[in-house]
Parts: structure tokens; C-alpha cells; sequence
């Protein structure tokens, strides 16, 4: 990692960590007065599913899209202190302030799957905020490539961290942008989950990765860019380290898949030359999703990594990148058969949607 951290505490007792590109002084207070910490959620077993589900009640009264002037994401300032007590900076990342996963107050272990009588339990984890940037109005895609640089060691970094903690199985970095994907705060950030047990979707990706190996001797995601290349017809673009892709079955009217195309379990695994290409070509992307109908495009974009302590040979890191936004003025609601039955319906070729990214201005 090239950036450098530096560590300080919040009111709260909370840690905040800023990365910049050379060593710098980081000494400002936070001069709120000091809050209790909201309780810990609590996980309750679906045993229709044998899903867990997360209750956080206390999150009910977080800030909804405040106007700059409140916003808690921006440096502080004479008067005005916010969650970043320097009144400038680079990337920031700290805890949430009211969280769905924290650490445990004492030994902690994810309850046994007992169908109707699996016990409530305190939720275990972490829940951190990472500033992309300390301007306002800006976008990820707007950011020069060194700074998306700085982010993607803040990444690098807080996997490692992550991973340390007993009580983690899996880390996700993620970005929400756009209301209409349920945005609360538009200042440039995302998030970085770290659960205590294997969500879904990682669960069934996992399942996919090992039958394939055991069937074939090869990894998935390996065979998945093999063909891509293979057919092009859904290549966006690339570089010497990294494919991007709208994906053959894409369930989204723009869908984005962006993979290294040498073997990466996590973001701890890549190599400074792979971050290094990560860089530009993250922002390219990024700019060809807004150049498609000249608009801002709402998406979600969502780190698909290994988890921490199983699967690493068969899973593989690589970013997903979906937009419900399918014309200007139109977009994609997830339905019944999405929402209720998880059956996307695509109404988009995914060979014309990237198609119409390629020819997106940038």
C-alpha cells in the first residue's frame, strides 16, 4: 500500500482513519460532545429460507439527505463539526455511528440453525463509512485517478484489517449512488460490511465456484472471462490487468462486471501493479455508465471477494456494478417475479447494452 494512514478517535470512542498520498499531520480533535454508542442489532433465523435476517431498529433515525451545509460527511469547519474532525482531507474511513454490526461485547458465536427453535442473538461484525473524497458535489468518476488510487488502498487495507477479527467471515466494499437506489447521504462514499457469517449470495456463489471446480479441475471466474473474450461481443473494455463486461445472463438494463484476469482472491492478494490498473479503468467505466444517456446513472456497485476463512481457492475478486436505470425518465422495478420469486426478467440484450456503453461518451 502506498498511502499513508493515520489513526485518531473520534468522541464516541469511535476510530477514524485517514489515508493520504504522503505522510501527513492529522491532529484534529473532535470537539462534539461525547454520545453513547447505540445498541447492537440482532440476527433472527427465517426458517423458511435458513436465512438470517438482521433487526436494527435503532438505525430508524439516521440522517436522510440533509443539505451540504449538514452534511455530516464533509470536513469540519469553524462552527460546524461533522464525523470528520480535520478540515480537509484525502479518504477518510470510520465506523458507523449507528451500525447493524459492531464488535461483540463479550465472546460471541453465530447461533446454530435449529429451524423454529434457533435462538435471537446479538449481531457481531462491522459496519465502516469510507469518504471517497472531502468535496461535496463530487462523484467517484469524477476523481483524478491518483486519488481513486488512495481509495482503493483504503480498500486494500481494510480487508486486511478485517480479516483479523475473530468473529469475520466475510467483507464486502460497496457504493450506493443515486436515490433511487436509497441513497441517504450524497457526499461521494460507500461502505464496507464485514459480516460474521456467509451472507446469501455469497453462499450460493461460493456452492457455484466448488461444484464447478470439482466438475471441471478449473476456476469459475476463469472460464466466465475465457468465454467473454471469446465471444466479445460483450467486452467493454480492458487493460493489462483488469477485463470489463456486461455479463451473458446480465439481469439488469446496464450491468457491468470489471474482473482481474490473473487469479486475486481478495483485496489483500492484489499486487501494487494490479491496483495501480484498477485505477483508470475504474473511472472509465464509471464514466461510460453517466455517458450512456448523458445523465447521472444510479448504481450499485458491490466487491465480490473470497471470504475470509473459506472458499479462497475457487472465489475470486471482482466488482458488479448494476443500474435500475433503463432510458432517461424509465427504470427497471424489481417486481413480482424479481422481488418475490428472485426471477429476473431482462428486457435488454446484454449485447446492446454494452454495446451502448462502448459508444458512451467520456
Amino acid at each position: 500500500m502506498s498511502a499513508h494512514r493515520t489513526d485518531r478517535t473520534l468522541a464516541d470512542g469511535r476510530l477514524i482513519s485517514y489515508y493520504d498520498p504522503t505522510p501527513t499531520e492529522r491532529n484534529a480533535v473532535d470537539s462534539r460532545e461525547k454520545e453513547d454508542r447505540p445498541g447492537l442489532g440482532k440476527f433472527r433465523l427465517d426458517p423458511l429460507t435458513n436465512e438470517w435476517v438482521t433487526i436494527a431498529s435503532h438505525r430508524q433515525g439516521r440522517v436522510f439527505l440533509p443539505p451540504k451545509e449538514l452534511c455530516p460527511l464533509c470536513p469540519s469547519s469553524k462552527g460546524k463539526a461533522t464525523e470528520i474532525p480535520e478540515p480537509s482531507y484525502h479518504v477518510a474511513v470510520f465506523e458507523n455511528r449507528a451500525p447493524s454490526y459492531a464488535a461483540p461485547i463479550s465472546s460471541w458465536m453465530m447461533p446454530e440453525v435449529a429451524g423454529l427453535d434457533t435462538p435471537e442473538a446479538p449481531t457481531a461484525g462491522r459496519c465502516e463509512v469510507i469518504c471517497f473524497a472531502d468535496e461535496h458535489h463530487l462523484s467517484l468518476k469524477d476523481l483524478t485517478v491518483a486519488q481513486i488510487a488512495l481509495v482503493i488502498d483504503a480498500w486494500r487495507d481494510r480487508t486486511r484489517e478485517l480479516s483479523q477479527l475473530p468473529y469475520v467471515e466475510h467483507i464486502f466494499p460497496f457504493e450506493n449512488r443515486g436515490e433511487e437506489v436509497g441513497v441517504t447521504l450524497s457526499h461521494p462514499h460507500g461502505q464496507i460490511y464485514a459480516y460474521p457469517y456467509l451472507p446469501p449470495k455469497i453462499e450460493k456463489m461460493l456452492a457455484a465456484a466448488q461444484e464447478h471446480k470439482k466438475r471441471t479441475g478449473r476456476i469459475l471466474l476463469d472460464d466466465i472471462i475465457a468465454r467473454e473474450i471469446k465471444d466479445g461481443s460483450r467486452i467493454i473494455t480492458r487493460n493489462n490487468s483488469w477485463i470489463v463486461y456486461v455479463p451473458y445472463a446480465a439481469r439488469y438494463p446496464f450491468e457491468i462486471h470489471l474482473a482481474p484476469t490473473s487469479r486475486v482472491a481478495d483485496f489483500t492478494e492484489l499486487s501494487d501493479t494490479q491496483s495501480a490498473d484498477l485505477a483508470p479503468i475504474l473511472k472509465e467505466v464509471l464514466q461510460r455508465l453517466d455517458g450512456v444517456f448523458g445523465i447521472p446513472m444510479a448504481y450499485i456497485a458491490s466487491w465480490y471477494q473470497a471470504p475470509v476463512r473459506t472458499g479462497r481457492d475457487v472465489m475470486r475478486l471482482h466488482l458488479q456494478i448494476t443500474s435500475v436505470r433503463r432510458a432517461p425518465g424509465k427504470l427497471k422495478y424489481l417486481s413480482g417475479s424479481e422481488s418475490a420469486m428472485g426471477a429476473f426478467i431482462m428486457d435488454v440484450d446484454p449485447e446492446q447494452s454494452a454495446e451502448q456503453l462502448r459508444n458512451a461518451k467520456i
